[in-house]
């Protein structure tokens, strides 16, 4: 799924230089930009996709000029805390070879890591307000779900989070 997020990326941004780099993105091919990726090092690589995913979404929201460092600013914070809300959950298991009570245990704690990224973007949702009109807003949130729902669209279909193989219906 990141190597999909990227590519995605990559093609909406081709037209932006990386950090370090000076690349002219539109003119180079697919194969190119690959191979120059691929020479990156991953936190040339971290910081290049970053940068494209802020861009694209400046661009798709609009963003005044003198409010987009802010929004940068808080648009990565709220990024950051949900990244860290999800790892407090492994999904790498496989609920047939959990116990009833390690299930209920395991559900329970999906809900209060759910309630934890929602209570995030509440907060997010709140200071980017402060920032940005509440239809932009609302609009990051609801480019965030197409996005998702692309990106899963896209996916081989099964259970790849969960150990063991999928059984057919």
């Amino acid at each position: 799924m990141k190597k999909i997020l990227f590519t995605l990326f990559i093609i909406y941004g081709f037209g932006l230089n990386a950090q370090k780099t000076d690349y002219d993105w539109k003119k180079m091919d697919p194969k190119q930009r690959k191979e120059v990726i691929n020479n990156l090092s991953p936190e040339e690589r971290k910081t290049l996709l970053a940068k494209f995913r802020n861009n694209m979404v400046m661009d798709n929201l609009d963003i005044e000029a003198s409010d987009k460092a802010e929004f940068t600013q808080l648009y990565n914070e709220y990024l950051d805390n949900q990244k860290q809300i999800k790892s407090q959950f492994n999904s790498n298991f496989n609920p047939e070879t959990l116990s009833d009570d390690e299930a209920k245990a395991k559900l329970q704690q999906s809900f209060e890591v759910g309630q934890k990224l929602l209570d995030n973007r509440k907060k997010y949702a709140d200071k980017m307000q402060e920032v940005i009109p509440c239809q932009k807003v609302l609009k990051l949130f609801q480019s965030e779900g197409m996005m998702r729902d692309k990106m899963n669209e896209r996916k081989p279909h099964g259970n790849h989070n969960a150990a063991g193989p999928k059984q057919a219906p």
